[in-house]
C-alpha cells in the first residue's frame, strides 16, 4: 500500500514540473506529511497484529491451564474416592453383599446434594403347573405362588391340578449413599408384592396386590440399623431358582428389624454381632396352628463369622433367644439355641460354577427354619409349660455355567423335626415331622438384563401320624432387571 502511494506521488510530481517552484515545494511538503502519516499507521497496525498474536497465545495458555486444573481436580476426586472406598472396606469388611456399602457412587444413578441415589429392581412373571397328590391348595395362597412344604395337602384326599400365573415377585429398591467426611452412610429400601398381607383384587379381574416392605435399613460405617436379612442366615448360599425361595425346608430364612455391628478380622474374615427382633411361634397340644405370641422380654442374639478365601466362602453362625408365652393364664418360657454352617466352593477359576450348602441345627428356633415349618415350642396346658422342639435342616445345590448365556442348577433340601418325649402321641399326631424336595432348572440370558428359566420340582411332606402328601411342579419364569 505504501509503495502504491509513493508511485502516485512521483507521478504527480512529474506532472507538476511546469508549475511554479512554490507549488512544487508545497506538493513535496504534502507528500512528506502523507508519508509520515502512512508510516505511523503501519506502525500502529503492526502493534495491533502483535497484540492480537499475544492475546491468542495467552488464550491457548489459559485453555491449557484450565484443562490441567480439571485434570488435577479429577485426580483429587479419584484419590478421595479411593480413600473413601478404603474406609468403607475397613468398615464393612468382606461381609455379604447385603451388608456392604458401595465403594463409589453408582455409575447409573444420580446425585442429590452429596448423596448418590440409585433406583432398581426387576419385573418377574412366574407361571406354574402344579399337581398335588392328596388334596387341593386354595387359590391366591402362598402354597400356589411358591414352594411352601407345610402347604402340601396330606392324607387320602383326591389329587388336584392347578395352573397359576403371577407377577407378585416383581421388586423395586432405592439405594442412597452419602459421604460424611471419612464416614460412609447408606440407606436402602426394598419392596415387592409377594408377601402382601391382603389382596386388593381377585384373579378374575385386575390381579392387584399390596406393595409390601422387604428390607429397610441405614448403615453408618460398621453399624447397620433397620430391617434386613437375619444375621443367622447366609444369604449368598441360596441357589438360583424360578421359585421365590427354592430350598424352603432346608434353609434359614427371615427378614426382621435388627441392630448389627460388623467387625473386620483381617482381610478375609468379618464378625457380625446383632440384636434382632424376638418373636415366639408356638402351638397348643393337639392343634398344629402356629400362634404368634409377642411376649418376649429380651431380643434374639446372633453372631456370625464370615470367611472368604481363594477356594470359596464359609459362614458360621450362632443364635440364642428366649421363647415365651404370657396370656390367658399362660406363663411359661424356655431357651432357644441354634447353630448354622453354610458356604460356597468354587468349581472353576472364573467362579461361575460352584457347590453351595447349608446345615442348621436348632433347639426351639423353628421360626428361623423353613418359613416356620415347625413351631418354636409346644405349649402344654396340663403343666403350663413349653415343651421343646428340635429341628435339623440342610440343603445343597450345584450351580453350573454352560457357556456365556446358559446355566443350570440342581438342588436338594430337607428338614426333620423332633418333639419332646414328654408329649403324648395324640398331642402331636397332626404336626409336621419331615419335608424334603429336589429340583433342577435351566436358565438362559439372551441379554444381560433378561433371565428366562424353567424348573421341575418334586416335594414331599410327612406328619407325625404317618400321613403324607407330595407336590410335582413345572415352573417357568421370565425376569427383566433394571
Amino acid at each position: 500500500m505504501h509503495e502504491r502511494i509513493r508511485s502516485l506521488a512521483c507521478a504527480l510530481m512529474a506532472a507538476s514540473c511546469p508549475i511554479a517552484p512554490q507549488a512544487a515545494h508545497a506538493a513535496t511538503a504534502r507528500e512528506e506529511q502523507l508519508e509520515a502519516r502512512l508510516e505511523k499507521l503501519e506502525t500502529e497496525m503492526a502493534q495491533l497484529r502483535s497484540d492480537l498474536t499475544q492475546a491468542r497465545q495467552q488464550q491457548v495458555r489459559d485453555a491449557a491451564a484450565a484443562q490441567g486444573a480439571i485434570a488435577a481436580a479429577n485426580a483429587r476426586s479419584e484419590a478421595a474416592a479411593t480413600r473413601i472406598a478404603a474406609v468403607e472396606a475397613k468398615a464393612s469388611g468382606p461381609a455379604t453383599a447385603a451388608a456392604t456399602v458401595p465403594a463409589a457412587p453408582p455409575a447409573d444413578g444420580f446425585r442429590s446434594g452429596n448423596s448418590a441415589i440409585n433406583i432398581g429392581g426387576y419385573i418377574k412373571l412366574v407361571a406354574t403347573s402344579s399337581h398335588f397328590s392328596d388334596g387341593k391348595v386354595a387359590t391366591n395362597t402362598f402354597g400356589r405362588d411358591f414352594y411352601l412344604p407345610q402347604a402340601i395337602p396330606t392324607g387320602s384326599g383326591q389329587s388336584t391340578d392347578a395352573t397359576d400365573f403371577n407377577a407378585k415377585q416383581s421388586r423395586l429398591w432405592v439405594d442412597v449413599n452419602t459421604r460424611l467426611g471419612d464416614h460412609a452412610l447408606k440407606a436402602y429400601v426394598e419392596a415387592d408384592f409377594q408377601t402382601s398381607p391382603g389382596i386388593q383384587a381377585s384373579k378374575r379381574t385386575t390381579n392387584g396386590y399390596n406393595f409390601t416392605l422387604r428390607r429397610a435399613y441405614m448403615q453408618f460405617d460398621r453399624w447397620l440399623i433397620g430391617q434386613e436379612w437375619t444375621t443367622f442366615q447366609y444369604v449368598p448360599a441360596l441357589p438360583e431358582s424360578t421359585d421365590f425361595v427354592g430350598v424352603t425346608e432346608g434353609t434359614v430364612f427371615a427378614r426382621q428389624p435388627l441392630i448389627r455391628y460388623s467387625l473386620p478380622i483381617g482381610k478375609q474374615a468379618t464378625l457380625h454381632l446383632a440384636m434382632e427382633q424376638p418373636e415366639t411361634g408356638t402351638v397348643d397340644t393337639g392343634s398344629p396352628t402356629i400362634i404368634e405370641n409377642g411376649d418376649e422380654r429380651i431380643p434374639d442374639f446372633v453372631a456370625r463369622l464370615a470367611l472368604k478365601g481363594g477356594i470359596g466362602e464359609l459362614s458360621l453362625a450362632g443364635l440364642a433367644r428366649q421363647v415365651r408365652v404370657q396370656n390367658g393364664g399362660r406363663d411359661a418360657s424356655t431357651t432357644g439355641l441354634g447353630v448354622s454352617a453354610a458356604g460356597k466352593l468354587w468349581l472353576n477359576r472364573s467362579k461361575t460354577s460352584d457347590l453351595r450348602a447349608m446345615v442348621t441345627y436348632g433347639h426351639n428356633i423353628s421360626r428361623y427354619l423353613g418359613l416356620n415349618f415347625a413351631p418354636d415350642a409346644v405349649y402344654s396346658p396340663a403343666t403350663n409349660s413349653l415343651e421343646s422342639v428340635d429341628a435339623m435342616a440342610a440343603f445343597a445345590a450345584l450351580h453350573i455355567a454352560l457357556g456365556t448365556n446358559w446355566r443350570a442348577n440342581v438342588m436338594g433340601s430337607w428338614q426333620r423335626v423332633y418333639y419332646s418325649r414328654d408329649l403324648a402321641y395324640a398331642d402331636i399326631a397332626t404336626f409336621n415331622r419331615q419335608a424334603w424336595s429336589g429340583a433342577v432348572n435351566l436358565f438362559y440370558s439372551p441379554y444381560r438384563n433378561i433371565d428366562l428359566g424353567i424348573e421341575y420340582r418334586h416335594g414331599e411332606r410327612d406328619l407325625v401320624d404317618g400321613d403324607n402328601g407330595n407336590l410335582d411342579r413345572l415352573e417357568f419364569a421370565a425376569k427383566y432387571s433394571f
